[in-house]
């Protein structure tokens, strides 16, 4: 067994690290809404005022951040005014998106801002851009957050809100590079000047305006964006990016059938999300060199062919330790450019995709990359520290570990850490610049790379104590093959 050195030092502190990368997406997708997240008052499914119970108290736990909704590409077809109201007169749709399905837009602007209120996390909501009107979007703006005598308001009241919610995340539509719109950068950026001129700042809500940003690796929207809204009543602007092990969108790969070379496929591709956040902040650092437009990861995570035997249009996907390990890493790059990553939001909450919880009659399993946000809630709102691991190479060059540390109000070091080898363990040795330690706690999630958690065998990937030990000044512990470990220092 090798043993590696870490290394933090807690008085070289680099950024603060924002709560928001911990965040979260819903779209109106197959089943994330619908029984993963709403069910109805009057379903024999424990609930607390027709959302999930179980689901609620999950989120909850992880401390969720922030919620984005309704899209996703079914943000830019969806038409809010036709979510509110008694439910019996709500307007039914068909979802071109995902499946082809009817919604009948029981849960719409009421319902998304209570399931916030009750899960504790801000709401972000993306408007509708490419089949949407400025008048729409500005007039849910207004309904939302105007405290007054206003059409809208009036509205808001008559459909049983009488005070205003508060707003602070906005999207200026999705992906309008594709389903969006299809737009050209500089089209879309003129488009953004025009919408976002007209959701205003009402009764002391302050709106944080996300302007769409690039698909991947096209550096040419996110330099347009920049030359044209930087300082323009924009504070952040979105990057996406999926992790597909094939890189064939049409045969992605199944998400618990797979082989160490498309494990280790998956890996090399997921960490490209360094070299992504990595050029577009310095594309944006070029015209924002105080860093005060950020950059906003709202979708990233792991994109499989769905389930046998599942609507193709559902997405629904298993979550492995595989998942668990490109969650870990994934964040592990936002803490590190948190200078410049704001938010982050993993897709998706529930059923779709790298979800966090997966859910079927009664039933929810919380997933192994669920099990990483556990682990890594400490560094919410706590500083950056320096860090570094004396890495070893797994496959085809892949670096075995990925690593972040942090420091919380508490005065406490959290340090989190991946081990990706599938053969390799490590003894690793944690020393504190300028100062030692005087205790050390962990927490560790480890199982073979194909286990997950299923409606018959939730445990089977749980977080368990992971043994460190405390002698001359500093920690030591054993990270086994495929996994992720958090260890909270004092000292």
């Amino acid at each position: 067994m090798k043993t590696v050195k870490l290394t933090i030092n807690p008085m070289d502190k680099k950024s603060h690290i924002n709560r928001e990368i911990y965040s979260n997406f819903s779209e109106h997708l197959g089943r994330c809404i619908y029984d993963g997240i709403f069910v109805g008052k009057d379903s024999d499914i424990p609930n607390i005022e027709g959302f999930r119970k179980d689901v609620v108290d999950a989120l909850r736990e992880i401390k969720l951040p922030v919620l984005r909704w309704p899209g996703g590409c079914f943000a830019d077809e969806y038409h809010w005014k036709d979510g509110i109201g008694e439910l019996s007169s709500r307007k039914k749709m068909v979802n071109t998106n995902w499946g082809g399905v009817v919604e009948d837009n029981s849960f719409g602007t009421h319902e998304f801002l209570r399931f916030c209120e009750l899960v504790g996390c801000e709401p972000y909501i993306s408007g509708n851009v490419g089949s949407g009107t400025v008048e729409e979007l500005s007039q849910w703006i207004e309904y939302i957050t105007f405290d007054g005598v206003s059409p809208m308001a009036e509205l808001r009241k008559k459909n049983g809100r009488e005070k205003p919610w508060k707003l602070k995340y906005l999207g200026i539509g999705n992906e309008s590079w594709g389903c969006g719109g299809s737009m050209t950068p500089e089209y879309y950026a003129d488009n953004y000047r025009r919408y976002a001129t007209f959701c205003r700042n009402y009764s002391g809500n302050e709106l944080f305006k996300i302007a769409c940003g690039p698909n991947a690796d096209d550096y040419h929207w996110t330099e347009t964006i920049m030359k044209t809204l930087n300082r323009w009543n924009c504070s952040g602007i979105s990057l996406h990016y999926y992790t597909v092990p094939t890189g064939d969108w049409n045969h992605k790969g199944s998400s618990t059938e797979f082989d160490d070379k498309e494990y280790y496929d998956t890996i090399s591709r997921t960490l490209h999300m360094e070299e992504l956040v990595t050029r577009h902040s310095g594309i944006m650092d070029r015209y924002d060199p105080e860093k005060k437009i950020g950059l906003i990861v709202d979708e990233w995570g792991t994109w499989y062919d769905v389930e046998p035997d599942t609507n193709p249009g559902f997405l629904y996907q298993q979550n492995t330790m595989r998942d668990a390990i490109v969650a870990a890493i994934n964040l592990n790059i936002f803490n590190a450019h948190s200078d410049r990553v704001y938010m982050a939001n993993i897709a998706q909450a529930v059923n779709v995709l790298q979800a966090v919880l997966l859910t079927e009659g009664t039933k929810t399993v919380k997933t192994p990359t669920y099990h990483v946000f556990d682990l890594y809630k400490r560094h919410q709102d706590a500083e950056l520290i320096y860090s570094h691991v004396e890495n070893e190479s797994a496959a085809d060059g892949v670096p075995c570990l990925s690593q972040s540390a942090s420091v919380g109000e508490d005065g406490r070091i959290t340090v989190t850490i991946s081990n990706c080898s599938l053969d390799r363990e490590f003894s690793i040795e944690t020393g504190a610049a300028f100062g030692s330690v005087k205790s050390a706690e962990g927490r560790i999630l480890t199982a073979d790379v194909h286990a997950h958690n299923d409606f018959n065998a939730p445990e089977n990937v749980v977080i368990k104590p992971l043994e460190v030990s405390c002698e001359n000044g500093g920690a030591a512990f054993v990270l086994p093959a495929c996994s992720v470990a958090e260890i909270v220092l004092s000292v």
